[in-house]
């Protein structure tokens, strides 16, 4: 968390930031709806090689699609939680053709960087998926709807579990993204 502190301030008090705010706002519908996480284990973040980033002055606007679905609590997420994802969810969603890019938890600690608010107070767990395009996505969720196990024991297991229904985020990639699609 203090490197993470260091390095904000650095980026928001530096010249890049300071050149490209107005045009990096302008693709943002929403920055104040901001949870603190961390990976669920040391290999479950984003790839730094997730894919290939389009060149400096690329126009040509993605199709690609980014979902994050997140899933809230009603204390701390736990080992045993991860592990049902790893078990169960994960592979029913990749058995249907879908790629799961990275998966969090919330981070517990205070935000060292107050310029930046956070929502706390927080339980989830954050998963995303990248897809060519919308059709590419509707086909995943018409094909997991059709999974037995996951109309069966996914879904008893996370009604149980969640505090309320999960939150589904579609996400545009900018131009340059390195999730694409």
């Amino acid at each position: 968390m203090p490197s993470r502190a260091k390095a904000l301030k650095e980026f928001y008090g530096g010249p890049v930031w300071k050149a490209h705010r107005e045009a990096a706002n302008a693709t943002m519908n929403d920055s104040d709806n901001v949870l603190l996480l961390r990976p669920a284990h040391p290999l479950s973040g984003f790839s730094a090689d997730s894919g290939a980033r389009p060149q400096l002055g690329a126009s040509e606007v993605s199709k690609g699609l980014v979902v994050a679905t997140i899933y809230y609590f009603d204390a701390p997420e736990d080992a045993d939680f991860v592990d049902f994802f790893e078990r169960t969810i994960k592979p029913a969603v990749t058995e249907t053709g879908a790629a799961i890019l990275a998966y969090f938890v919330t981070e517990n600690s205070p935000n060292t960087f107050p310029a930046l608010p956070v929502r706390e107070g927080e339980h989830v767990f954050v998963w995303f998926m990248r897809f060519q395009d919308q059709a590419a996505y509707e086909r995943q969720v018409a094909d997991l709807s059709r999974v037995k196990q996951w109309r069966g024991e996914v879904s008893a297991e996370l009604a149980r579990r969640l505090k309320r229904a999960p939150e589904v985020l579609k996400l545009s990639p900018t131009t340059r993204s390195q999730l694409h699609g």
